[in-house]
């Protein structure tokens, strides 16, 4: 009973470090192709809004301005409410270790 225990254990610790690990380079490439799309739209927003002041200049340079300000911080709440709502809906840290550290539990219970 003991030794079942023992590699029932070590079964369960090593897959907590393959999720830690897997979880630890999910996030870091994350932050990484975000960092990189964060840099090519800021890039593109600057010379999007750059080409429309210089478009509308001589005529209508504040209403261009100020249109691009509303459509950029709009754009901005709709992304955060995006991000907001895919965060609430991921799978919550070690998902699968406890899962299968309950089935043990629940299997030695049965046992008894």
């Amino acid at each position: 009973m003991v030794s079942t225990l023992l590699a029932i254990f070590h079964t369960r610790i090593e897959l907590f470090t393959v999720e830690l690990q897997e979880e630890a380079q999910r996030l870091l490439s994350y932050f990484i192709l975000s960092l990189v799309a964060l840099f090519c739209l800021v890039m593109t927003l600057f010379l999007a809004v750059f080409l429309v002041i210089v478009l509308f200049w001589d005529t209508y340079r504040i209403l261009a301005i100020c249109g691009l300000m509303v459509f950029l911080g709009g754009a901005a709440v709709l992304i955060g409410f995006g991000i907001r709502s895919n965060y609430r809906k991921k799978p919550g840290m070690l998902a699968y270790t406890r899962n299968e550290i309950a089935k043990d539990i629940a299997r030695l219970k049965s046992r008894e």
